[in-house]
């Protein structure tokens, strides 16, 4: 059964029509191997046992029946912790919601759940998805499985390192300034982030609800695609969702790519790279060169302002969505109050861990009078430039590539005491939200020490099916896939 659980989403998918395993089997030998590893690896907050169990006995029904099976039915998945599952603790990695349980499900959840995917548990993340390595965790600290002294990334290190470890086929996660693409990238695996309001964001805590979206995670490209098919499309209860069909992501998987103009990004491909990341960014230029892309040289040249631009509104935003958490409604209240104001300022205080205290008091300063101009509004301005400057990249070329990361995953500790070059790990992935344009991560090689490097692709809004096809061929002239973490 662990090497049914190391194959892709397609092999399963295809062992279960051809009754070779059940979805219960299925199920039950992931979450035995969850229980194996997971308290080395630190990549769950919480399993749901039944409710999985319960879904993979309907998809064995159905085959019992000779029905046809929902896309990625009976696929074992995970659920970033940041996503409401009705009836599941959703803690967001922090005290201060440590015993709260969904009374709803999110809408990405119940599209899950409406197409028989059965989900094992809530991953581990930075709290409140406010980190870079995913140490943040009020729990415990996410560790990679390609080498446990290591982070795997973050936000959702949980949610990539389990599908890495092959705990889990797939899982989502969610991305407001690179938290799908960077664990994918440090863990050696597929990770998407979608067009904004391509995923509908209703039942997911909010972080940053101008960047804000949530994606999926796979060991294949083809399987990545086919989860985001599963959670795509128009939703009411969300504002920001877009109303438009669906498609089929999977069906551009093959479309050729001879002609099509890969723009590399002139910025990322200068200063402060790893020279492991730089050669292996080289040899993917040079493979697309080989699969018949024309090379163009691309520059962003607002990019630079990115991370100040990033830090300014998310934080603001940050400040005004995490007001919510202060012991009246929901979550965690201090115990030993005096008055209502007490009970407030003890409540966040006891309840948030130092990296969000750090985040809403910067956001809250951007927003306050006599700073709102001068900060959140420029921001904003600057935010326009930097879209704009995708809008002229994308005349002179249909993807841009980069490194996903300037550099390859880090020691446990090696940045915690530094927040500002902690912000800078996402300094290639960081744009891509402001501008609200898909991007992926796909493995493109390993460092010296064996670790994943990350290649990253970025299409115009709404391209994602040219995105896919892009990296797929890519994945599927290397075999940088096929190798897994052994843990």
């Amino acid at each position: 059964m662990n090497e049914l659980l190391r194959k892709s989403a397609a092999e399963q998918s295809k062992a279960l029509k051809n009754k070779e395993v059940s979805a219960v089997e299925l199920t039950t030998a992931a979450l035995n191997r969850i229980k194996s590893i997971d308290e080395k690896l630190g990549a769950f907050n919480s399993l749901t046992e039944k409710t999985a169990l319960e879904t993979a006995k309907k998809v064995d029904e159905k085959i019992a029946k000779g029905e046809d099976l929902p896309l990625l039915a009976g696929i074992p998945l995970a659920l970033k912790d940041n996503m409401n599952l009705v009836g599941s603790r959703t803690t967001a990695s922090s005290k201060i919601l440590e015993n709260f349980v969904s009374p709803f499900n999110a809408t990405i959840t119940q599209k899950l759940l409406d197409n028989l995917v059965p989900i094992l548990g809530k991953a581990n993340l930075d709290e409140f998805a406010m980190g870079s390595s995913n140490e943040n965790s009020a729990f415990k600290k996410v560790h990679n499985p390609w080498d446990l002294n290591k982070v795997p990334g973050g936000s959702s290190g949980g949610s990539a390192a389990s599908v890495a470890s092959c705990e889990v086929t797939l899982s989502l996660g969610s991305d407001t300034g690179g938290s799908i693409r960077l664990p994918a990238s440090f863990c050696g695996i597929v990770g998407m982030k979608p067009t904004y309001g391509r995923v509908s964001r209703y039942g997911l805590i909010a972080f940053a609800s101008s960047l804000d979206q949530i994606g999926p995670f796979a060991r294949t490209v083809e399987d990545a695609a086919n989860l985001l098919e599963v959670i795509a499309g128009h939703d009411p209860k969300d504002s920001t969702s877009l109303n438009l069909p669906v498609e089929h992501y999977a069906d551009s998987l093959n479309n050729d790519i001879k002609g099509l103009r890969v723009g590399v990004i002139k910025e990322l491909m200068s200063e402060g790279l790893a020279p492991d990341v730089q050669k292996a960014i080289e040899v993917a230029i040079d493979c697309y060169k080989k699969l018949g892309a024309e090379i163009v040289e691309i520059s962003l040249p607002n990019l630079k302002h990115s991370i100040g631009i990033y830090y300014i509104l998310a934080t603001a935003e940050c400040s005004s969505n995490l007001a919510r958490f202060d012991g009246v409604r929901y979550g965690y209240r201090t115990p030993d109050a005096k008055n209502l104001l007490e009970m407030y300022t003890k409540t966040r205080a006891e309840g948030f861990g130092p990296e969000v205290k750090r985040r809403i008091m910067l956001g809250t300063y951007a927003l306050s009078s006599g700073y709102y101009d001068a900060y959140y509004k420029k921001a904003q301005q600057m935010r326009a430039l930097v879209t704009q400057d995708f809008v002229e990249a994308f005349k002179k070329a249909d993807i841009l590539v980069s490194p996903t990361c300037p550099n390859t995953a880090f020691e446990l500790g090696a940045k915690s005491n530094d927040p500002l070059a902690m912000y800078l790990t996402d300094i290639a992935t960081i744009s891509a939200n402001l501008a609200g344009i898909p991007g992926l991560s796909v493995p493109a090689g390993f460092d010296k020490d064996g670790m994943p490097i990350g290649l990253q692709i970025l299409a115009p809004q709404l391209q994602e099916a040219r995105l896919f096809n892009a990296a797929h061929k890519f994945e599927r002239a290397n075999d940088y896939y096929k190798k897994l973490a052994n843990i």
